[in-house]
């Protein structure tokens, strides 16, 4: 499968990532970005390595920017070949090299800072987790160019593990508080054909919540403050895996256990991983997730707290979370194909993880609330997470490269195949190239998606295929529509789970046609969500709208929606670049407020033209209020 992306909206997301976001990022982690936080992350291998000296710098898991980097950087390689780019790589790779200890062991906060803390800190020190990113961009270096060093040292780094972790006796029986590595080793194993690395990656997900738990002998557990959200929830060790049917602590060491399970259920064909994961699915995306794909709500341990508990200024909704929910969805789109994870990736891409970053790929969100209110934000002390401004990096850099990453290998995300059957799950412009029984099928695809949701599938073939080509018909669309060379499917007979699934001997020049109709839609929340109580949001197709104060003054929340309140969607293009916005009347409270706190009531509100953008666009303006849920009577 070969998927090249030439569409108006992602593609240039994905040109301006390689061409601006990861140089900016490699200046980033070499602390030349003037006003930035330092990274110091490069400078600490050269001093592991011996090249230089000092003490260590940044977080305990700083290796994980540098890994994210070169994955970043090894997917953009693949469509846009650059030798400088590749030569920059190698050299950190050589660096790395020369930075690992004989026994295969790469850390350089364990190396530099603490060496007689190695394997002691499970709970916070980040050992597996910095591990399992290194493996992954090994794996992602390798696949873009065959080259074998970064990939063979991470196979000895693994080797290592294997040989002090594990359920002999002889060995650690442990487990990473923050999983990853999970995830990696099956990479590893994909890439490598060696049966040790699943294996170790099923021991890791095995272990994980048996009691008694280790992680409460370990010297960092229930850091950093020592209270009950700190617990063994937090880390997903409270039960064992198959028995936690509620998404519970740290999001995106959720996100990262749940996609980890779904490899290994894959890979082992292990059923009642699979039950375990539909369940969690549900109890996340029905009781714990953001209209935007959000996730983790509360910023005191960055982390899920109870049902329905969704507040939109204190969100925390770390955008590493959101990138841990695609990647989760997309996997169980290989275990099973079912729009409903197919609709939350798209409503995570398109809102809660593209909110991320700023248009020109250089300013970042760590957290994406769904109301800001700057003068309040910098005062309250419960909002001291959220900002009002994206920023140039983070001492805790985790999200930027995790951006980059995902945006490089985006085309991996659009389609699965499954034998004689092509499943599309994403909609963009783009040329896909697939093998079905030996014959090569071209899937031309046309569309302004999603400012717009008609989509040409044109087919181009050396002769006739008999296959099933299987497409998402989203959840947000009321009156979906498909037709073939023409002639209108009936989609009640062809769809199934979400999927429309046209099984047919296809010729080439035929043309698919896929009609989902985009409407500007009032959506509200369950009535257990307190803080959305008497509000709706504003959604046009995939995406997820907001009010900002550049377009509709202060004071958002005096802004009101009348019950019949109809939105024209339409294009601007001086406005963001050019987005399809929604303009609309609404209300606001009559204008004789003087110095008063309080009043009886008085009803005469005043009308107002209100104009919404895409919630993924805000913040990219001067600075101001913004809401996503917006009063209504």
């Amino acid at each position: 499968m070969k998927v090249r992306l030439h569409d108006q909206f992602w593609q240039p997301k994905v040109r301006q990532t390689v061409q601006e976001t990861i140089p900016y990022q490699w200046k980033a982690l070499n602390d030349e970005i003037e006003g930035a936080e330092p990274s110091h992350a490069i400078e600490n291998l050269r001093i592991t390595a011996g090249e230089k000296t000092g003490a260590f710098y940044g977080m305990v898991f700083q290796d994980s920017d540098v890994a994210k980097w070169i994955e970043a950087a090894a997917y953009s390689l693949r469509h846009s070949p650059d030798p400088g780019l590749e030569g920059v790589i190698d050299a950190v790779v050589d660096l790395m090299k020369r930075a690992q200890q004989p026994d295969g062991y790469l850390n350089t906060y364990f190396t530099v800072a603490a060496p007689e803390q190695r394997w002691h800190d499970f709970a916070f020190g980040h050992e597996l987790y910095c591990a399992g990113h290194l493996m992954e961009a090994a794996v992602a270096y390798f696949e873009a160019t065959q080259k074998r060093t970064f990939l063979d040292m991470m196979c000895r780094y693994a080797d290592y593990i294997d040989r002090v972790i594990g359920p002999d006796p002889d060995k650690m029986r442990v487990y990473c508080g923050h999983e990853e590595i999970e995830l990696a080793l099956v990479k590893l194993y994909r890439i490598t054909n060696e049966l040790r690395y699943l294996n170790l990656s099923r021991y890791f997900v095995e272990e994980r919540g048996k009691q008694p738990s280790f992680l409460k002998e370990d010297p960092g557990f229930g850091a950093p403050s020592k209270d009950r959200w700190f617990e063994l929830d937090y880390h997903q060790a409270h039960d064992p895996v198959r028995e936690q049917h509620t998404a519970e602590g740290h999001a995106v060491r959720a996100m990262y256990l749940y996609s980890a399970m779904a490899d290994l259920a894959k890979a082992c064909g292990d059923e009642t991983l699979t039950e375990a994961l539909r369940k969690l699915w549900h109890h996340v995306t029905s009781k714990r997730m953001y209209i935007t794909g959000g996730l983790g709500s509360q910023g005191h341990g960055e982390r899920f707290t109870i049902d329905y508990d969704l507040p939109n200024d204190t969100a925390y909704t770390e955008t590493c979370a959101s990138i841990g929910l695609v990647m989760w969805a997309f996997r169980m789109l290989q275990l099973e194909t079912d729009s409903r994870y197919g609709d939350v990736m798209e409503r995570v891409l398109y809102n809660g993880m593209l909110s991320g970053m700023s248009l020109d790929g250089t300013r970042y969100f760590y957290v994406n609330p769904l109301e800001v209110h700057p003068a309040v934000t910098q005062y309250r002390h419960d909002m001291q997470h959220v900002k009002t401004e994206r920023v140039p990096w983070f001492g805790c850099a985790c999200c930027p490269p995790n951006l980059a990453r995902i945006l490089t290998s985006l085309d991996t995300y659009f389609f699965t195949q499954n034998g004689t059957t092509v499943m599309m799950h994403l909609y963009a412009s783009n040329e896909s190239t697939f093998d079905v029984q030996g014959k090569r099928l071209i899937l031309h695809t046309d569309t302004r998606y999603p400012w717009d949701g008609e989509i040409r599938v044109g087919l181009e073939l050396d002769e006739a295929v008999s296959c099933t080509l299987s497409f998402r018909v989203p959840s947000w669309c009321r009156t979906p529509r498909i037709t073939v060379n023409g002639e209108t499917l009936d989609l009640s007979a062809i769809t199934e789970h979400g999927y429309a699934q046209i099984n047919r001997q296809w010729m080439n020049q035929d043309e698919i046609l896929l009609h989902f109709a985009m409407a500007a839609e009032r959506i509200e929340s369950n009535p257990k969500v307190h803080e959305n109580a008497g509000k709706v949001a504003l959604q046009y197709g995939p995406l997820v709208y907001c009010l900002e104060q550049a377009d509709n003054g202060p004071d958002l929340t005096d802004i009101c929606l009348p019950v019949n309140a109809e939105f024209e969607a339409g294009y601007r293009d001086d406005i963001l670049g050019g987005i399809v916005v929604l303009s609309g009347q609404g209300l606001r409270s009559d204008p004789s407020w003087k110095d008063e706190l309080y009043r009886p009531v008085i009803r005469e509100d005043r009308s107002v033209s209100v104009l919404a953008v895409p919630y993924a666009y805000w913040g990219n303006r001067e600075p101001g209020e913004m809401t996503v849920w917006i009063r209504s009577k």
